[in-house]
């Protein structure tokens, strides 16, 4: 009797215990998941060459997918490309509709200016999420692959942080730093 007792004990444990590790497992995933989709909401919507109000993005385990309706083809891989570059993202599902082809001889011109739009809205929207950066006072820039960050920071450390995040980002080629330091009262 004792060791009928005892095992149901113990299966009751184990049982509870799976219970818990499998309930914060699944409270983890959502909160990834939730943080994965304001990261793409805010990306899609920073960038100017998007009506971000009319895609709509739903993130599961990581994987965004990507709905609603686009002008042309480029802004769909352009939405695509965003999100993928985005921390934590392991795959985008592109189901955005193209409602309206503009024009299908896009020449390199256009192109380049598509994907330094990208990257001016993947480095915003980096500085912005990083919590060690005053995103908000940093202007972004990118002509053919070289970014140019101006705005003010607080010290060298964040000047430094900020560089390093442009650096770091896809297709830069080059970062011209144009930031200034403030100081207590006013601007250096």
């Amino acid at each position: 009797m004792k060791h009928s007792i005892i095992s149901v004990l113990v299966a009751v444990s184990l049982g509870t215990a799976s219970l818990a590790a499998n309930a914060e497992n699944t409270w983890k995933d959502t909160a990834s998941d939730a943080w994965i989709d304001g990261k793409a909401e805010t990306t899609l919507m920073l960038n100017g060459n998007l009506d971000a109000f009319d895609i709509n993005t739903d993130v599961k385990n990581g994987k965004v997918t990507l709905t609603g309706k686009v002008d042309r083809e480029v802004d769909k891989a352009l939405a695509s490309e965003l999100v993928m570059s985005l921390d934590g993202v392991k795959d985008v599902d592109n189901q955005l509709t193209v409602i309206e082809e503009l024009d299908e001889d896009q020449d390199g011109e256009v192109m380049q200016s598509l994907n330094d739009a990208k990257i001016e809205t993947v480095i915003k929207t980096r500085l912005m999420f990083e919590s060690e950066v005053s995103g908000l006072e940093i202007e972004v820039e990118s002509k053919m692959g070289v970014v140019t960050l101006s705005g003010t920071v607080d010290d060298d450390a964040e000047r430094q942080l900020a560089l390093k995040i442009a650096e770091n980002t896809n297709d830069v080629k080059n970062v011209v730093d144009m930031l200034k330091m403030t100081e207590e009262g006013g601007q250096a």
